[in-house]
């Protein structure tokens, strides 16, 4: 493959090249000075989602010369494609119908959205019917175990990335908003700890299962999934997994195998992507443990943000302008990490989704043409609930040589009823945000040091160890509350954000093949490890380690 220089060809790439070079002389915290009115021209509401870029290194200039890039690389009809169903996924020929799944009932703007010739609407309404009824059936106890002695009390979603990560994270941030008669708990990881823990403290007779497999062959799942069906089965007899699995799949043969029954069943679509499917079936789990109403409102903040996406001039459009300046960020300040900060411990999964969703879409180095890019693509994203971030790693982040972009989340009412508690937190997050803009010159530290009676020679010492250097780019996102409808809306704000960055470094933020050889290596490791002393003489590159597996096995 060629290095392709299609993007850093253009002018309009070159005269961002050449501004941030001017851009690096300057300090924010100068920048910041000399501009009383900075917040009225860096911050925008949407949603319900305020946005304060202030302290991310751009001018007026900069963010102009960044919209002159989306245009020129026709972002607004690219965003027209993705809503409109057309396919955006060309490795998979396939739309990506992500926001179809939050168009509401009874709007006759959305009630058509064609896909490969057909509308997609009328099925994906009918599915969400589906979910609610099952949802209010489960919560009356009309569907319910074996024996139907009582309701289910304890929802099991078995699932891996999307089909884990999405519902989660989601029902982690609504814990307010949670049924207290409905425990949910998340099993991902293979290795049976997750699911032995939950086991350990369930009711089998109260307990469904959900298996999220849309081949319902995923290996992570499927194990998880057979365990906790012999589990029931010892408990409730060989009839019992009928009454206490439901699944979301496309796989009706493995389904009928596995025993689920036919009204336990949901569907998904090779439109949606598991990052994005939080808002289908998917999210029954979720359902099941904030309600219909609190899920309604979910896909309608979602929703909210997909209209704004869709209709707000670029310079007015949120996704469109925190796409922009991650791509600023990346591809042209160099910065390699994004750290996502919720000051909310509701979010503390909110990092790891983003994980997902930014890196598995982005995450790529060939362009949509199939050429290598010689330019950066999407950061690694990572981080962690603000205030145990700063007994952390905001030492690195301060004073180290690594220089994250920073995404730092608060609400204004704090999501468990402590306001004084969270008003502390808030504090924290906007002194966070000061600290890593504007720092702490040495200069300014000798004077104070010397000023308490330390020599000038001891003072500058000292002053050197204790100096912040600022110009640390950040942003908050503030919002009122963390309800259903404004985590919709936040969620749909990171999805766009991604798709934005996708169009501008001209990758495909729909598919995910370095996903798939790991995945091949393991099937074929996994009678290795099972029998390791035959497997280390076919599998000469992990022979060793199949030795000391064997050895310590015994």
């Amino acid at each position: 493959m060629q290095a392709d220089s299609s993007r850093t060809a253009l002018p309009i790439w070159q005269s961002l090249v050449r501004h941030c070079a001017e851009v690096r002389q300057s300090h924010l915290r100068d920048v910041i000075a000399r501009d009383p009115k900075r917040f009225e021209t860096f911050s925008l509401e949407a949603s319900g989602i305020l946005l304060d870029y202030t302290r991310q290194r751009v001018t007026r200039e900069t963010v102009s010369l960044l919209l002159d890039l989306a245009r020129t690389v026709d972002l607004p009809e690219k965003i027209a494609a993705l809503l409109g169903g057309n396919i955006v996924n060309n490795t998979e020929h396939r739309p990506a119908l992500h926001t179809a799944l939050r168009r509401p009932v009874g709007d006759p703007a959305g009630a058509n959205l064609n896909a490969n010739g057909r509308n997609v609407m009328p099925a994906v309404l009918e599915e969400r019917e589906k979910l609610e009824h099952f949802v209010q059936a489960v919560h009356s106890g009309k569907i319910a175990g074996t024996g139907a002695q009582a309701p289910f009390d304890t929802v099991v979603n078995i699932g891996i990335g999307g089909s884990d990560l999405g519902p989660l994270m989601a029902s982690e941030a609504l814990t307010a908003y949670r049924r207290p008669d409905m425990r949910v708990h998340f099993v991902s990881n293979i290795d049976g700890c997750q699911l032995s823990d939950v086991l350990a403290q369930a009711n089998p007779a109260t307990t469904l299962f959900i298996i999220c497999s849309k081949t319902f062959t995923t290996l992570e799942t499927m194990t998880n999934a057979r365990a906790a069906r012999q589990w029931i089965v010892e408990k409730l007899g060989s009839a019992a997994p009928g009454r206490h699995f439901a699944a979301v799949s496309t796989n009706h043969k493995a389904m009928d195998e596995f025993g689920i029954g036919e009204r336990m069943r949901f569907t998904m679509w090779d439109w949606v992507g598991g990052r994005y499917s939080v808002w289908s079936s998917i999210g029954l789990a979720l359902a099941l443990a904030v309600g219909v109403e609190h899920f309604r409102a979910f896909l309608a903040g979602a929703h909210e943000m997909d209209t704004h996406f869709a209709e707000a001039p670029l310079e007015e459009n949120l996704p469109v302008l925190m796409g922009m300046l991650g791509v600023w960020n990346r591809s042209f300040l160099d910065m390699h990490t994004l750290a996502v900060l919720p000051y909310d411990q509701r979010l503390h999964r909110f990092p790891a989704y983003l994980q997902q969703l930014e890196m598995e879409s982005n995450g790529k180095r060939v362009t949509r043409s199939g050429r290598l890019v010689d330019y950066a693509t999407g950061p690694i994203v990572w981080g962690e609930p603000g205030s145990n971030a700063q007994h952390s790693f905001f030492q690195m982040m301060h004073q180290g040589t690594v220089r994250p972009a920073v995404d730092f989340l608060a609400p204004v009412h704090g999501s468990c009823g402590r306001q004084a508690q969270h008003d502390l937190a808030l504090a924290n997050c906007f002194a966070q945000a000061e600290a890593f803009m504007a720092g702490m010159p040495a200069a300014q530290l000798r004077e104070e040091l010397q000023g308490a009676g330390m020599t000038p020679e001891d003072a500058a010492a000292l002053a050197l160890h204790r100096a912040h250097p600022g110009n640390r780019p950040s942003q908050i996102l503030l919002f009122a509350r963390l309800d259903p409808r404004t985590l919709g809306s936040l969620i749909a704000l990171y999805e766009h954000k991604v798709y934005v960055q996708s169009v501008i470094w001209d990758i495909n933020p729909f598919d995910q093949w370095g996903v798939e050889l790991g995945k091949k290596l393991a099937g074929q490791l996994a009678p290795a490890v099972a029998d390791p002393e035959a497997g280390a003489a076919k599998h000469k590159g992990v022979a060793g380690l199949l030795r000391y597996v064997a050895r310590w096995r015994d």
